[in-house]
């Protein structure tokens, strides 16, 4: 299209032109004593032309001559920009390629470089970056071959780079450096210096996920553990985990945590740290309430906290494993002394629902001996006996057996209980 409009064009002004020479009859006479030179107009026209062609050439030409030694600098300082951006590149593919030494030596060369660009009063728009970028290069090169004072003095320079040209440079750019010498105390074991590291990024950067992964991890490792679950839960909100993933690593951490009180009043504490579905998941729960039963604190409240546990394995059998339902069984049986009620009503009801659970039957067995109802307890221990699976829980189940033909004199059936309580292989 556009080629056919400028050949219109150029028919037009062919038209225009014949039109306006073939007619025109206007001549100029030039006195130049003693001649007389008279020339067509046509032809005074064609030389004004020719003539204002020609000058603009020479002019093109002179100025092209003039210019001929800044087109020269300019050139080299391209080659010299480009080989600086090449080493630096060279630097990072070095760097994923495992070939540590030789991306050092690339980052620097793109140090040398530079400086040499500035030294010839080069402007880089990118300098800053560039001096950052390379010194990070050399100091992750570094980090990796176990060159700590390089790395520090490094990393210290690519800090100055950052900070005195912050007009210039990004603020991303100094917390990437930050970051990576976050990353970096942390492989270095070095837990405080990592998170001393974050504390210095803005609020808007540490709650990046980057940086919530590095603080989780050296939270972890400085045994921080409340520290470690908050960061967790932010985490698990930014979706940095899978479902599954999160809930593994709050429910150890919560775990954790619990492990770490010493005495009822810690333990309670540390159970109000936690968020409603953090307190449902059925490890971190019967996990304190065996605690509460080791640090001999109000088993009351031990029971309170596993009620949504055992409410959803008698709604939802399936829900919880067979080692989870032994967990929770053993956590129940250890406060049976000083059991209510309402709790003797929740297990005779779920073992009446449920009669071929032999885990059921063993509670509710450990139920009625605690409270002397021989004849019943015999019963149903005699079943879970016969039932269980989990080792502990068959042995325990014929000591009781055991206990109670002794309390009615049988030396026979206590004699066939030890023996087969003594019979029971240990896990």
């Amino acid at each position: 299209m556009r080629a056919a409009l400028w050949l219109l064009a150029l028919f037009g002004i062919a038209a225009a032109v014949a039109l306006f020479a073939g007619n025109n009859q206007g001549t100029i006479t030039v006195f130049w004593p003693p001649w007389r030179v008279d020339l067509s107009l046509n032809l005074v026209l064609l030389l004004l032309f020719a003539a204002f062609v020609f000058l603009h050439l020479a002019l093109r030409g002179l100025s092209a001559l003039f210019s001929l030694p800044k087109q020269a600098r300019q050139w080299r300082l391209q080659q010299k920009e480009r080989a600086l951006h090449a080493s630096l590149l060279d630097a990072a593919v070095q760097l994923l390629a495992g070939r540590f030494s030789r991306a050092r030596k690339a980052a620097l060369a793109a140090l040398v470089q530079e400086r040499a660009l500035a030294a010839l009063d080069a402007h880089l728009p990118a300098a800053p970056q560039v001096r950052v970028m390379a010194h990070l290069l050399a100091a992750e090169s570094a980090q990796s071959l176990q060159d700590r004072p390089a790395r520090d003095a490094h990393l210290q320079q690519a800090l100055n780079e950052s900070a005195e040209r912050g007009a210039m440079a990004t603020p991303e750019t100094r917390e990437g450096v930050q970051l990576r010498a976050a990353r970096w105390a942390l492989d270095d074991r070095d837990a405080p210096g990592a998170l001393a590291r974050l504390e210095e990024l803005p609020l808007g950067a540490q709650r990046r996920t980057l940086a919530l992964r590095i603080r989780l991890k050296a939270a972890r490792q400085d045994r921080r553990t409340l520290e470690a679950l908050e960061t967790a839960r932010l985490l698990a909100k930014h979706r940095a985990f899978s479902d599954s993933g999160a809930q593994s690593i709050v429910r150890g951490l919560a775990t954790e945590l619990l492990s770490g009180a010493h005495d009822p009043a810690q333990l309670l504490r540390a159970w109000n740290e936690f968020e409603l579905s953090e307190r449902q998941i059925p490890e971190v729960a019967i996990h304190a309430a065996q605690r509460m039963v080791t640090l001999r604190g109000d088993l009351s409240v031990a029971r309170a906290w596993l009620l949504p546990i055992w409410e959803r394995m008698i709604q939802q059998p399936q829900s919880l494993g067979e080692s989870l339902r032994v967990k929770l069984v053993r956590a129940l049986e250890a406060g049976l002394d000083s059991v209510d009620a309402e709790w003797l009503s929740r297990i005779e009801s779920a073992q009446r629902n449920n009669p071929r659970d032999a885990n059921l039957q063993y509670l509710a067995g450990m139920a009625c001996m605690k409270r002397q109802l021989w004849g019943k307890a015999q019963q149903l221990l005699t079943q879970a006996g016969l039932g269980l699976q989990d080792v502990n829980l068959h042995r325990r189940a014929w000591q009781a057996l055991a206990q109670l033909a002794e309390a009615r004199d049988d030396a026979d059936q206590a004699s066939a209980a030890w023996k087969r309580a003594a019979q029971t292989e240990n896990p």
